[in-house]
């Protein structure tokens, strides 16, 4: 099959520069302009596309002239492979009243409107991310996880590494687990809110770093251990506004000691947040405790100005009926979440969600039948 040359050279020279464009702009923008050029390419080839949509083989042909020539001028990065990806970047983070060029009688229209569209994308993407954030951005499915990944890695100031690793442990699952489609919608465009308690606390963490291995036999000494090694990325687990506060904290009273695993304070709730660990089996005594934790730092240790303690039981097993009883209804001091010492497969996750979903939904069940 042979494609017009003039069709091409055209394609080809608009591609070119876009490129030459990009590449000479300020060093601090470069990443942003890279990705607006790598979208603008995109374009360009669904455009072209769409006029040879009769043959089957058509994209094809055209990404593999295109790797072949952009990789001559450009060098690495320009290969059928990742023309793919800016073609599909294109397609997936569409701006809307997107360009439909049926017409090419009006240039000055279209050009118009190309500004236009360049625009809107620079309100809609994050300029904080580079080009290998988008291209895992690209590999999710649902647009709200996207905007939520999308938006978190830029305030956050995500690694590559790090938004891969809270994409595969299905952060925004995990933190939508209990929240109406409004909620989620919300935090889809504006990234984790902490406004409640409860909005601290996932289910469940996933503590792969510490380097516990699946069947291995520890203590809770050893899991304390390893979370203080691993203070830094425990802090990225635990989410937003956490600072570490101190462990083994002692309480005396009337003479008998009692120690807290792990002190934190969180400046979003202004609040301290207690947290203790479990790896067996979770019983009503360990909830009691926590609760007499909790009352001893909101008694001695809380200013006026600050809000009521929190407090998270990190266990390896939970028992749901026992949390029910044992807590007063509608409390916002006392939570309990599971903790995964290894990576899950995404399907092992989905099921701990699942669980974890249908535990909620029979505990309103049962709620609406009390009363």
């Amino acid at each position: 099959m042979t494609l017009q040359k003039k069709n091409l050279d055209s394609l080809y020279s608009g591609i070119k520069s876009i490129l030459d464009e990009a590449r000479g702009s300020s060093f601090r923008a470069v990443n942003f302009f890279m990705v607006e050029a790598y979208w603008n390419i995109g374009r360009l080839i669904v455009e072209e596309e769409q006029k040879g949509k009769r043959r089957a083989d058509y994209g094809s042909y055209l990404i593999t002239e295109l790797s072949s020539r952009l990789s001559k001028d450009f060098g690495r990065g320009f290969d059928a492979s990742n023309l793919r990806n800016m073609r599909l970047f294109y397609v997936t983070f569409p701006i809307s009243d997107a360009l439909r060029h049926k017409s090419k009688k009006n240039d000055l229209k279209i050009n118009h409107q190309v500004s236009s569209e360049l625009s809107e994308l620079k309100n809609y993407l994050r300029i904080e991310l580079s080009w290998t954030h988008y291209r895992l951005l690209l590999k999710l499915e649902k647009e709200e996880a996207r905007l939520f990944y999308m938006n978190e890695a830029a305030t956050n100031n995500w690694s590559t590494r790090e938004l891969d690793r809270q994409i595969n442990s299905l952060l925004f699952e995990r933190l939508t687990l209990s929240k109406d489609k409004k909620s989620v919608s919300r935090m889809a465009k504006k990234g984790q809110e902490i406004k409640n308690p409860e909005d601290l606390v996932k289910d469940p963490y996933v503590l792969e770093f510490l380097g516990l291995e699946k069947l291995e036999k520890y203590y809770e000494s050893d899991l304390e251990q390893a979370l203080i090694t691993h203070l830094q990325k425990f802090l990225l687990e635990l989410g937003k506004g956490f600072s570490f506060v101190s462990r083994q904290q002692r309480i005396t009273l009337n003479g008998d000691h009692f120690y807290i695993d792990l002190v934190f304070y969180n400046r979003l709730t202004r609040s301290f947040v207690l947290i203790d660990l479990k790896i067996g089996k979770l019983t009503h005594q360990d909830i009691g405790q926590m609760q007499m934790y909790v009352n001893y730092y909101n008694r001695t240790q809380k200013e006026k100005n600050e809000n009521n303690t929190i407090g998270i039981l990190l266990c390896a097993e939970k028992n749901d009926t026992v949390v029910k009883y044992t807590l007063p209804e509608k409390q916002k001091e006392i939570y309990v979440a599971k903790y995964l010492p290894y990576l899950p497969t995404e399907e092992e996750l989905k099921n701990e969600i699942k669980k974890e979903k249908e535990n909620l939904k029979m505990q309103l069940r049962l709620k609406r039948f009390v009363k």
